[in-house]
């Protein structure tokens, strides 16, 4: 697949990195998983981002996750590479790699660690942006990364000629109307939050970075195309379903949810990358009675 070939719309879920117990990558089980994302329509694949545990990668696993994705997908779907690095330079390194490997494009993080202040974070942007010619979506995430780029600053940005996409993840749906109003159709707008899809998808977005779908692919898609198709009751009965699962992807523990969820689905395991820690205890117990019910009660 060409760098140039990215259209950025539909359902992009961000994968998880798959370890063996001593916290080594597991290719393999990589593999697998991304060919059921595949295998059940998705137009992109989302690698080394937040779910993918980024930050705590090497920066030669990173690229070679990123190497694997490109030959697993094999031109069938565009591979899109998380940025979320410590210093610019490190992270127009990993742009310029990722590049050469072929990746079709990126997501792009504010800075980690240091808290930017508004004119550190449109340099950073700009920066990136201007490293790389390939098409990239700006992840902003203020609950999860203490950085807000809000419709306005988007409106500023506009003139970033590679930055086409927005993962909108403030989970305050009301952007998506303001971003509309303020920006017109300049940005392909995604939402991140994945027990907020429905309320976005109704405000009119062009994609989904999903998370905990990753574990159920099938349905996951199936929510995406009844709501492009507006069949809304059948899109509201998959979504009440899917909606405990989704809600995984809300909290601090999210890695280790998702990874377990993928465990339970048999596509994965809830190995995790230290400091992280495997759940253990009532949480642990917890989390599996949410999985388990709900996939009880998975539909045929």
């Amino acid at each position: 697949m060409s760098q140039s070939s990215i259209e950025w719309s539909g359902v992009f879920p961000a994968v998880v990195t798959h370890m063996h117990p001593d916290q080594s990558l597991d290719l393999p089980a990589c593999a697998r998983h991304w060919e059921a994302l595949i295998e059940s329509g998705v137009s992109a694949l989302i690698v080394c981002g937040s779910l993918g545990e980024n930050q705590t990668l090497l920066p030669e696993e990173k690229r070679t996750v990123v190497k694997h994705a490109l030959a697993v997908a094999a031109g069938r779907v565009p591979v899109v590479c998380g940025v979320a690095e410590m210093s610019t330079q490190a992270a127009i390194r990993y742009l310029h790699d990722c590049e050469k490997l072929g990746a079709a494009g990126f997501m792009v993080m504010p800075p980690m660690v240091y808290k930017p202040d508004p004119r550190e974070t449109q340099h950073w942007f700009r920066t990136l942006a201007a490293a790389t010619p390939l098409s990239w979506m700006l992840y902003n995430n203020p609950v999860g990364y203490h950085t807000d780029v809000t419709p306005e600053t988007f409106v500023e940005l506009a003139d970033i000629p590679n930055l086409l996409a927005i993962k909108e993840s403030s989970a305050n749906t009301r952007r998506i109307t303001e971003l509309r109003n303020l920006a017109g159709d300049r940005y392909r707008i995604f939402t991140g939050v994945d027990d907020l899809f429905l309320e976005s998808a109704i405000l009119g977005i062009d994609g989904w970075v999903c998370g905990s779908g990753i574990a159920f692919p099938k349905e996951n898609q199936q929510l995406w195309d009844l709501a492009q198709a507006g069949r809304w009751d059948e899109c509201r009965a998959l979504y009440r379903w899917s909606q405990p699962l989704m809600k995984l992807d809300t909290h601090l523990h999210f890695v280790q949810y998702i990874k377990l969820l993928c465990q339970e689905t048999g596509l994965g395991n809830e190995w995790v990358r230290e400091p992280r820690l495997p759940l253990a205890g009532a949480e642990r117990e917890q989390v599996l009675n949410i999985i388990r019910d709900a996939l009880a009660k998975r539909p045929a």
